[in-house]
């Protein structure tokens, strides 16, 4: 069963990303010992705040969007088995986007 989840006003929901197995000095460290990423995607944000004339302030960054966020930063919840974070927008420091694939392989001469 798949469940939908629309956070409210300006929270977005992340997923982390994790970079992979964590290997220095040929030694494997444990799970317990890594340390959290700090990157994720965004899967799911709200329609933003309400200001004080009555209009909504949408949000800078949308389902998809590749972010970086405080080392402490959101609420942690577990959605059909996935390890999700629920946060404010203000505590996303910012989009990551890639300048590979920005460019489309066309070289400047």
């Amino acid at each position: 069963m798949t469940t939908n989840i629309q956070p409210l006003h300006d929270r977005v929901i992340v997923k982390r990303i994790d970079e992979g197995e964590q290997v220095r000095g040929g030694i494997i460290i444990p799970d317990t010992a890594k340390e959290k990423p700090q990157e994720g995607e965004v899967i799911a944000a709200g329609l933003g705040k309400y200001r004080e004339d009555g209009s909504r302030q949408s949000l800078d960054v949308h389902a998809g969007d590749r972010v970086l966020f405080g080392k402490y930063g959101g609420s942690e919840i577990k959605v059909d088995g996935e390890d999700l974070l629920i946060m404010r927008e203000d505590e996303i420091l910012g989009v990551i986007t890639r300048a590979g694939a920005a460019a489309g392989g066309k070289k400047s001469k």
